[in-house]
């Protein structure tokens, strides 16, 4: 009798080349996504006169250190020379590059799966611990580090312990205007930034399948939040009808044949889980962060909360630290918080299921703070002109830049600055995450469009009353 099998597991199965005796696997790697930080990686490849051993399965998108405002300017050197350093790697490598002037360009984790290049049953990595994003596909998908990528880059292998198998069930149903971005803060609250450490975790469950394949993105971007090594989605039938016709997907009879193996990917009936966690759906609400880490996150109708009320003398002396550099007061509303600015971005919320739910909420109004809003890629900006998005963001008062991981991470020049307060779509509200003294508010694309017409931090829910 065949034992159970979890999808993790079984696409790990599939991809073991071998087992060392200290409990390490060598896997192999079908997607290895580089960026200008890749260039560690190059360099140690060069230093052994070496090749890159695949370049037929290595690609290379420009993202981190681009320029997002309209007219693509530099106004630092050292950045263009990161950019420029890709330009430089791939081109001695032969590996294809998604550079700054392709109509493809944008960031790595929107890339991949609008381009088809991500698709169920493979295992890919990247120097970026947003790799996860790629599991919403049914893949395993690993963030590694410098010393992996020139290993993979070598070998197009890699070593890993295998990570325990957690499943997180979200049944019931959504309320309007609550979103995937909702349902991965509510996780993370849950469960803590380490709750899922050292796991590989498969989200599950009836709301989990109700969400569009963009949704599942989103979810499984914020999986590294958790702690986890990685996010998985089961494919199914939203999975298949968003890769047909990409042009990496596989393409007709192909694609009839790939669809039969990854129907064969998702749990078996019975397969066991090392952890497993539940959430119900019904009782999540639109929620943001009030500190300065993800797991800070409430409902937006409640209060800062207050260290004094806290047991643990160490969980209080750091949201202490956290309130401090964020500004707040203990029982302050939430609704109170005002904002100086707003960023809709990044690999988490800048696809254009995003930007339509931001412009919903938008449209026809004008917004109180500065903001950016910066699409995930080229295509998706484009499509965003072609059903007049931008216009919708710019009549609102809102800057329409380019694609680019921009101010999620302000490497590439744009940043908060320093005492600002930013309501925002990124990932990470780590302590100067959007620049130096920056303090940042993590929130769906529908809620920071809400902060942008209130100026402050509010339930999106009454705004959408009569539209999408």
């Amino acid at each position: 009798m065949t034992q159970p099998l979890t999808l993790f597991d079984k696409i790990w199965a599939q991809h073991e080349i071998l087992k060392a005796e200290n409990g390490l696997s060598l896997l192999w790697v079908d997607r290895h996504y580089v960026h200008e930080g890749s260039f560690q990686g190059f360099d140690k490849v060069e230093a052994r006169h070496e090749k890159v051993s695949r370049p037929d399965l290595t690609f290379a998108i420009a993202d981190h250190y681009v320029p997002t405002a309209r007219n693509r300017t530099f106004n630092d050197p050292s950045l263009k020379r990161m950019v420029d350093q890709l330009v430089v790697n791939t081109g001695k490598h032969g590996v294809m590059l998604m550079g700054l002037n392709d109509p493809r360009q944008g960031i790595v984790h929107v890339v991949g799966p609008e381009q088809g290049l991500t698709i169920p049953g493979l295992i890919i990595v990247c120097g970026d611990s947003h790799t996860a994003t790629h599991g919403a596909l049914g893949s395993i998908a690993i963030g590694i580090g410098a010393s992996e990528v020139s290993h993979v880059l070598l070998t197009q292998t890699f070593w890993q312990k295998k990570p325990n198998r957690m499943r997180v069930t979200v049944d019931g149903r959504l309320g309007p205007g609550i979103g995937a971005k909702d349902i991965a803060l509510s996780i993370i609250a849950k469960i803590g930034t380490n709750g899922a450490q050292g796991h590989g975790v498969e989200y599950a469950g009836g709301a989990i399948r109700a969400l569009t394949q963009e949704g599942r993105l989103t979810l499984c971007n914020l999986a590294i939040e958790s702690g986890a090594r990685t996010g998985m989605v089961a494919p199914d039938e939203t999975t298949f009808a968003y890769l047909k016709g990409r042009p990496f997907a596989p393409k007709e009879a192909d694609f009839d044949r790939a669809v039969d193996v990854w129907r064969r990917l998702p749990s078996d009936p019975d397969a066991e889980f090392d952890r497993e966690v539940s959430l119900d759906a019904s009782g999540i609400a639109p929620v943001v962060t009030w500190g300065t880490s993800p797991e800070d996150t409430l409902p937006i109708d409640a209060a800062v909360p207050d260290p004094a009320t806290v047991d643990d003398p160490d969980k209080a002396k750091q949201m202490q630290g956290a309130l401090e550099y964020m500004g707040l007061k203990p029982s302050q509303k939430l609704t109170d918080i005002r904002v100086d600015r707003v960023f809709i971005g990044s690999c988490t919320n800048a696809r254009i299921e995003d930007l339509r739910a931001a412009a919903a909420v938008l449209s026809g109004r004008k917004a109180k703070v500065p903001g950016l809003v910066s699409a995930g890629s080229t295509v998706v900006k484009h499509q965003a002109e072609q059903e007049g998005l931008d216009k919708i963001f710019t009549e609102a008062g809102l800057t329409w830049g380019e694609s680019g991981c921009s101010m999620c991470i302000g490497i590439n020049g744009d940043i908060v600055p320093p005492g600002e307060r930013c309501a925002s779509t990124t990932n990470r509200n780590f302590r100067g995450r959007q620049g130096p003294g920056a303090r940042t508010h993590l929130m769906s694309p529908a809620m920071v469009a809400a902060a942008a017409v209130t100026g402050h931090l509010a339930d999106v829910r009454p705004m959408l009353a009569g539209r999408a």
